[in-house]
């Protein structure tokens, strides 16, 4: 954000909106607003974006798409009531909920999809013992384990453009070297319009898909994520989310301009 916010200001006014100073909206609405739900102050993030909204503000992502990729229970059934191929997932109030629910091997991951206290790998019943101390207490998310290369694939999308990026995945138990930075055009078949379809699905603009290769090579989305911080580091992505913000920005000035139009006449 802050370096989006600096491409930005060399020709337009850009300010910051904390949403930990209260859920109020400005007596003079900016053209548009981008939303970033960060850790533990995702709530009055999502708050201040609805008190936006309601004054007629135009958001990206909206409050409504952002909340649902906060709960990863939601997540999954969101996408799995639109048929894409996202990884079957169960949620439970506590990892001690799971011990007699589980077959193996499996995905424990927090349900909550701003914590990253939990994302582990489990093969065994004691292995639940191992995950984090703090974290047994925490709702979670089971999902099968799908056997695959060992890579993640990152996709990120901001208005329909496609960057993307191979990286280990944390569950692997095979080591792999750094990450591999990749363009649009070197995904499998279909692959970047399933990372849009994403975005009609969930009603996102700026949005990441984790995407892996299972063993006949289909890809199987497990985790979606409203304005990920990776994007940042993708050639190109900083002036894509300039666009997409200066955009919605005009697009906000139109419909305002028709709106004032019809009621003079």
């Amino acid at each position: 954000m802050a370096a989006t916010s600096e491409l930005l200001s060399r020709r337009h006014q850009v300010e910051t909106l904390d949403p930990r100073r209260g859920v109020r909206a400005p007596a003079d609405l900016a053209d548009v607003y981008l939303l970033k739900a960060l850790g533990d102050t995702w709530d009055s993030a999502v708050a201040l974006a609805r008190e936006l909204e309601a004054h007629g503000a135009t958001v990206v992502n909206s409050a409504s798409a952002t909340e649902l990729t906060l709960d990863r229970a939601t997540m999954a059934e969101r996408a799995l009531g639109a048929g894409l191929p996202f990884a079957a997932t169960r949620a439970f109030p506590t990892v001690t909920a799971v011990r007699e629910h589980l077959d193996y091997p499996a995905v424990v991951k927090n349900r909550q999809a701003w914590r990253h206290d939990i994302m582990a790998r489990v093969d065994r019943f004691a292995e639940l013992d191992g995950l984090p101390a703090g974290s047994m207490s925490e709702p979670v998310v089971v999902q099968p384990f799908a056997p695959n290369n060992g890579w993640d694939h990152k996709l990120w999308v901001i208005a329909d453009q496609v960057f993307t990026a191979l990286r280990p995945s944390v569950l692997s138990t095979t080591t792999h070297s750094a990450s591999r930075q990749l363009t649009a055009d070197t995904l499998p078949a279909g692959w970047a319009s399933l990372a849009r379809r994403v975005g009609e699905v969930f009603g996102l603009e700026i949005y990441g898909v984790d995407i892996i290769a299972t063993g006949d090579g289909a890809p199987l989305i497990v985790d979606v994520n409203a304005f990920p911080g990776g994007m940042r580091s993708q050639p190109g992505g900083l002036e894509a989310l300039a666009t997409l913000a200066l955009r919605r920005a005009a697009r906000r000035k139109i419909v305002t301009s028709r709106s004032l139009s019809d009621t003079i006449g």
